[in-house]
């Protein structure tokens, strides 16, 4: 005999809508893409999601010994030229690419091609 006041028979809904089935590819199930993009709205819950961005001037490689044996004031060669632009990353993944810009003494970082991945 089932309790009217039982907490777990009012939680239980009469009805729910129907959902297309996933859509299936390979092992993963994906659910079905929306028919209008995203608005700022709907990503509200993904604001305060902490990320790492760096702007990556050059790169360089060197052995372990002259790692070692930098000093203040030397000077290390990096694979870009002067006016290249600089990668942005976010979380490890090149999203952009821009120039260095001064502001009040800060670097910061103009962006000036967005990158999307094909595929």
């Amino acid at each position: 005999m089932s309790d009217p006041l039982d907490p777990r028979h009012q939680l239980t809904p009469a009805h729910l809508p129907e959902e297309p089935a996933p859509v299936l590819t390979g092992e993963t199930a994906l659910p079905p893409r929306p028919s209008t993009p995203p608005t700022p709205d709907d990503l509200q819950a993904v604001f305060d999601v902490p990320v790492k961005v760096q702007a990556v001037l050059g790169r360089s490689k060197m052995d372990i010994g002259d790692l070692l044996r930098l000093k203040p004031g030397m000077v290390v060669e990096l694979d870009r030229r002067v006016g290249e632009p600089v990668d942005i990353f976010v979380n490890n993944r090149i999203i952009a690419r821009g120039e260095v810009v001064l502001i009040d003494a800060t670097l910061g970082v103009t962006l000036t091609e967005i990158v999307r991945k094909e595929g």
